[in-house]
């Protein structure tokens, strides 16, 4: 590879979010023949400077240049046309359909709008057939519904081979695959790179990295900070480039709440949750940590009952089953979910409405909403939050991201519970409302309430919480309490590098 003419190269590359930075200038360059790794942190923009080269996100700015020719890329037809494809760990599959008919998706053969059913066989009999020993038992004409989630993501990898790619994306596509499954397509990925295109490639395990990787780019924060050949670096280097030097935690950790056991879960399994084990205090705030997609956020929707999982649950020392959302509510439990949009308001319902729906039975007599006392309610939530709105009547739409965050917290304080989980509470809100959010989480532990968090940032863990429990791949493999958690020990733990990932719960040791 020669500076001068790389493959694929961006620059400038800026992305916001409402108040979020994703992007801050970041860069790239790759070149044929390579496999190019993407590391940063939780929040780096890895993914996101990913999507912008293949046409998913529509970057601010951004300069891109393909066999150093400048391009625009605004969709992923776009992409295509460059011969770019991307595979992610969420997948494009559509379930009803074969496997055949899901590999030639998006470059159907045939004429006149009728699919050639032979083209589309002979297209994709040689992909299946080079992924077979990672497939197992799998036919062209079965429904992607019946295979196994891994057997999927192999198919969503089959759809971007079919294409034929100059350059691929790989985006945590290893995630769900065991490692039998990992060597074939590592396999396949080298030919790719034997023959001459160039292979982007995210995971969170650094041994894939560093197994398949010539060279990698760093980010930190939305910017590059560093392109290094993998080869002989070591991963504390690594972890240094990823988090800075900046280490200080940004208050005084000091002693763990000792207040009982208000939460004990064991051996908690359901959909990518594979035995967790987890105690939280009263009064203590307890952090989810690790690289996204290792089963956070599915740990609070089955604690919240909104998803099937199977396991012991106490709170206060009594069993509960949580069979539901609402049988969740009603023995203390509240979450505030990742998607404040769709699953934690009504943004076309008014302000006062979204604050009391989970309290109406406090306001009611005798089956009768009282409208003065919903009133009263909400405006105390307005006045206890310092929510800026117009009037209570106003639709929750209205509001500023960070206003309808606390628009979430208020109908959940409104019940008083005793358990609240928090799935990034703070995405897409400004700096201020971040400081007025963690002013309310650090209220709720003061007064008795359990709070366990889950967020993208490291460095809110590092700000909020008592103590982190670092999952890896559906379980808990590591605990940080106190001054331990640092944002250098948070991405070591992550990794699984040196001490920080050492301390390991029963769960994943008797997995």
């Amino acid at each position: 590879m020669t500076e001068t003419s790389p493959l694929v190269r961006l620059s400038g590359v800026r992305k916001r979010y409402g108040g979020v930075r994703a992007l801050q200038g970041a860069s790239l360059t790759a070149a044929s023949g390579e496999v190019h790794g993407l590391l940063g942190p939780n929040g780096s923009g890895k993914s996101t400077l990913g999507k912008v080269l293949a046409g998913s996100v529509r970057p601010d700015a951004a300069t891109i240049e393909i066999d150093g020719e400048p391009v625009r890329i605004g969709s992923p037809r776009a992409a295509a046309r460059l011969g770019i494809a991307a595979v992610y760990q969420q997948l494009s599959l559509i379930p009803d359909l074969s496997v055949e008919d899901n590999l030639v998706l998006g470059q159907e053969p045939g004429r006149a709008g009728f699919l050639s059913r032979r083209e589309a066989r002979r297209r994709a009999r040689p992909v299946l057939e080079r992924l077979a020993p990672a497939l197992g038992e799998v036919h062209a004409e079965q429904p992607v519904r019946e295979l196994a989630p891994g057997q999927q993501q192999l198919i969503e990898i089959g759809k971007a081979l079919l294409r034929q790619p100059r350059i691929l994306l790989l985006d945590e596509a290893t995630a769900s695959l065991h490692r039998d499954q990992v060597a074939v397509v590592f396999e396949i990925t080298r030919e790719l790179r034997d023959a001459g295109a160039c292979i982007l490639f995210v995971s969170h395990r650094l041994d894939e990295i560093t197994d398949l990787c010539d060279r990698a780019t760093i980010l930190r924060s939305g910017e590059t900070v560093a392109a290094t050949a993998v080869a002989g670096i070591e991963p504390d280097e690594i972890v240094r480039l990823m988090v800075g030097d900046v280490q200080a935690v940004e208050r005084d950790h000091g002693a763990r709440p000792t207040g009982p056991v208000r939460l004990a879960v064991r051996g908690l399994v359901g959909g990518a949750l594979r035995g967790v084990d987890l105690e939280a205090r009263a009064g203590e705030i307890v952090g989810l940590g690790g690289l996204q997609g290792q089963g956070q956020s599915e740990l609070l929707l089955a604690l919240f009952g909104a998803t099937s999982s199977t396991g012991e649950v106490a709170i206060d020392g009594d069993p509960v089953r949580l069979a539901s959302p609402r049988s969740a509510a009603a023995r203390g439990i509240a979450l505030v979910p990742g998607d404040r949009g769709s699953q934690g308001t009504l943004p076309p319902r008014p302000i006062q409405e979204n604050l009391t729906i989970t309290s109406l039975r406090a306001r009611s007599r005798a089956g009768l909403l009282s409208g003065a006392r919903e009133r009263a309610a909400a405006q105390s939530m307005v006045e206890a939050l310092a929510i800026k709105i117009g009037e209570l009547g106003d639709p929750v739409s209205s509001l500023s991201g960070g206003n309808a965050q606390k628009v979430v917290f208020g109908k959940w304080l409104l019940t008083e519970p005793v358990v609240v989980l928090l799935d990034d509470p703070t995405k897409g809100v400004d700096v201020g409302a971040k400081a007025e959010i963690y002013r309310i989480i650090r209220r709720l532990a003061d007064a008795g309430a359990t709070v366990i968090i889950n967020s993208s940032e490291d460095r809110e863990l590092v700000t909020v919480c008592d103590r982190v429990l670092v999952m890896f791949e559906g379980a808990i493999h590591a605990e940080l309490v106190g001054d331990e958690i640092t944002e250098e020990r948070l991405v070591q733990a992550a990794l699984r590098i040196g001490e920080g990932a050492q301390r390991r719960s029963g769960a994943e040791e008797a997995a």
